[in-house]
């Protein structure tokens, strides 16, 4: 039997056209010089966003971990919503490398967001040399944990506004990003206006083997290039793996299709008397009575899923068809009073 793995939209494979681009990418020495692929990656996925200039790197750890390098100083503060991934899914790093004290707003404008109001509250006034100073409120757009919850535009303006009203400098995780704006309709650059860093991920969602990018302006691009070097991201022959992030952003059309087949699977299990929540986007997180033994009895049935708290966390992606969700449903069904809310 066949497993259908939907841990994550991290476990896809490169497609042919992928693998043939990657061992077909014009290459160089991305730290003597320019790797010619990853520069045409990075001025891609830089106009998407529509931001002065891009820098590859490894993962999308990096990538924030880069972005809050060049935002804090040693013992500054900064904010972001509950939950957010450089809160607690890098390791702390945030704080060791970064030297930065993380605070966690709690969801009152939605789910994954703060209100500009709670923005304004944390960030305070500027109080004498000895008191904590904040500079930098990192926002997450989709939020992973919040069920790949959409912050909307207007939102996303009215936060950037007020964290620079209170003088704070914002980061965005748009780690998927893109599905943010396929939910909503708009470009991605949409989602970025007025943020001072983003990073964006190539392997969630899209289908490449590995790299995320982070974006900003041409200065910052060049000490985020320092820094990169510093945290052992500089690469050699990168355009292999560029030219595989290049096939992923042709996949950015049939984002959609992921999140019907997510919508599916969330009215399949709803069907079955779960609680499953509707998703906005391609990540269904589903309350379940106990994880452990839910995930247990669907890995034995052929259906992979992840653990997040006291939820299974489902996600389908591009290696999966519609068939697939509904073979999954299929295989679900007898298992359905694992999930069943008490």
């Amino acid at each position: 039997m066949r497993p259908i793995d939907l841990r994550s939209d991290t476990v896809t494979q490169p497609s042919k056209e992928m693998r043939a681009a990657m061992a077909a990418a014009e290459v160089g020495d991305d730290v003597l010089e320019r790797d010619p692929t990853l520069a045409r990656l990075e001025e891609r996925v830089a106009d998407l966003l529509g931001l002065e200039a891009a820098l590859w790197v490894p993962s999308g750890c990096m990538g924030n971990l880069i972005a809050l390098m060049l935002h804090l100083k040693r013992g500054d503060r900064f904010l972001a919503p509950a939950q957010a991934h450089v809160l607690g899914s890098e390791l702390g790093t945030a704080a060791w490398l970064a030297g930065g004290m993380p605070e966690a707003l709690a969801w009152e404008g939605g789910l994954g967001r703060p209100t500009p109001a709670q923005v304004t509250k944390a960030a305070g006034s500027q109080g004498p040399y000895y008191t904590l100073r904040t500079t930098l409120l990192c926002l997450e757009n989709t939020h992973n944990f919040a069920g790949g919850a959409v912050t909307p535009r207007a939102e996303h303006l009215a936060l950037v506004a007020a964290a620079k009203a209170a003088k704070l400098a914002v980061h965005l995780d748009g780690a998927r990003i893109w599905h943010a704006a396929a939910a909503l309709g708009l470009p991605p650059s949409a989602l970025t206006e007025g943020v001072d860093t983003v990073q964006v991920c190539l392997s969630k969602g899209l289908g490449a083997p590995m790299g995320s990018l982070v974006c900003g302006s041409k200065p910052a691009m060049a000490e985020a290039r320092r820094l990169r070097k510093m945290l052992g991201g500089g690469v050699r022959q990168g355009g292999v793996v560029g030219a595989a992030g290049l096939v992923a952003l042709d996949y950015l059309p049939r984002i959609p299709e992921d999140h019907a087949k997510t919508r599916r699977l969330a009215e399949g299990l709803r069907g079955f008397g779960i609680a499953a929540p509707l998703p906005e986007t391609n990540i269904l997180l589903v309350p379940v009575p106990d994880a452990g033994v839910a995930a247990a009895a669907l890995e034995a049935a052929g259906v992979r899923a992840s653990i997040v708290g006291p939820a299974l966390r489902f996600i389908p992606h591009r290696d999966l068809a519609m068939a697939d969700v509904e073979e999954a449903l299929r295989r679900i069904e007898p298992l359905a009073h694992l999930l069943r809310a008490i």
